[in-house]
């Protein structure tokens, strides 16, 4: 991992702990959008043309890398709007489990909806209380992030699993935005039924693209209402035979942005999403011991088993204040200081952070 650092520049100016937040460009991205705007420049709307005939093997690829069949994959520019464009074609009368503060995008848009509803809360016994809750057979929809934004808590992808098996019926929406680029992950094996995520954290993909992974038993749930011209890949004809994925692409798809989406996919993957995952536990471990040793984790946190590569420590925003002057990039989230690490980060990063925290 060493050496793929030299791709991403910031790192030579700063400790960089916030891909959380933003994930960052490579040069070799950076190289590609350069091409490809100057074959715009110079190509216009016969260029333009030509990269539209390229979303099918765009979603190839994010089926490929995500184990999802590629006629289930549709390209959206954000998790938010394609959970609103979901969830305008999903009953009112469903009954909803969230998780209590969970990511704003997630739980707004059905409670906006005035969806039937009830939460738990995100803590050491988040997955028992989930299946108590599922048990009691009030619910037809969990919705959840698999990997939460202020302190990093994962849920556990085998419970999703069991807890799909013994609850078939029961509709399972997942926000991936903190998790996809984290692990090597195969969504048609997996417990959940629909699987949206913004690309620009985790997968480095920029702002702009995210997609939505859906499995072939949960289309029946929706019914869905957005439509225009995208739909129909510009043919009339096609209206009344419209797929599932294309009511969430009514509009252009913009080359540029999932044409990046690609780009980083296939560099995760030359990378390989194992080595990427066995770091990052690495980073994990290492963070959560140092962290621990200092007492700066919440008590749900500390006692969880497994943990994303998301920190929330305890400090105000003169800590925050000190951390930027040290030249460390993080955020404040919650009550704390959130800090993030993916694979451009090393432990020694990590030492170096804790450090200054001692200090």
């Amino acid at each position: 991992m060493q050496s793929l650092r030299k791709k991403f520049p910031v790192l030579n100016q700063c400790l960089y702990a916030n891909t959380a937040a933003t994930g960052l460009l490579s040069e070799d991205l950076m190289e590609w959008r350069q091409g490809h705007d100057l074959d715009y420049l110079i190509g216009g709307s016969d260029m333009k043309a030509k990269s539209f005939e390229r979303m099918p093997q765009i979603k190839d690829t994010v089926g490929k890398f995500f184990q999802c069949k590629p006629e289930n994959v549709a390209l959206v520019p954000n998790f938010s709007l394609g959970l609103n464009m979901l969830l305008e074609g999903l009953p009112k009368d469903q009954r909803v489990l969230l998780l209590n503060n969970d990511y704003p995008s997630l739980n707004w848009p059905f409670e906006t909806r005035n969806f039937p509803r009830e939460y738990v809360e995100i803590d050491e016994l988040m997955e028992e209380h989930i299946l108590e809750k599922v048990k009691t057979g009030k619910f037809d929809v969990l919705a959840l992030s698999l990997v939460q934004w202020v302190n990093g808590i994962k849920i556990d992808l085998d419970f999703l699993k069991q807890l799909k098996k013994d609850h078939p019926d029961l509709l399972i929406i997942a926000d991936g935005t903190q998790f996809c680029g984290t692990h090597d992950f195969s969504f048609k094996d997996s417990g959940i039924d629909v699987l949206l995520a913004s690309a620009y954290k985790w997968l480095l993909a920029g702002y702009g693209n995210g997609f939505v992974l859906v499995k072939d038993g949960a289309k029946d749930r929706f019914d869905l209402k957005t439509i225009g011209n995208g739909s129909v890949d510009r043919d009339a004809s096609k209206r009344e035979n419209i797929p599932f994925g294309k009511y969430l692409e009514p509009g252009h798809l913009d080359s540029f942005n999932f044409g990046s989406l690609q780009f980083s996919l296939d560099f995760l993957d030359n990378i390989g999403m194992q080595h990427i995952e066995s770091h990052l536990d690495k980073l994990s471990q290492k963070a959560k011991t140092e962290f621990m040793e200092l007492g700066l984790l919440e008590e749900a946190v500390a006692k969880r088993q497994g943990h994303s590569t998301i920190f929330n420590i305890k400090g105000d925003e003169r800590l925050f204040n000190k951390l930027s002057k040290e030249e460390v990039v993080c955020a404040l989230r919650g009550n704390g200081i959130r800090l993030s690490f993916h694979f451009y980060n090393t432990l020694e990063e990590v030492e170096a952070i804790a450090k200054l925290l001692k200090n």
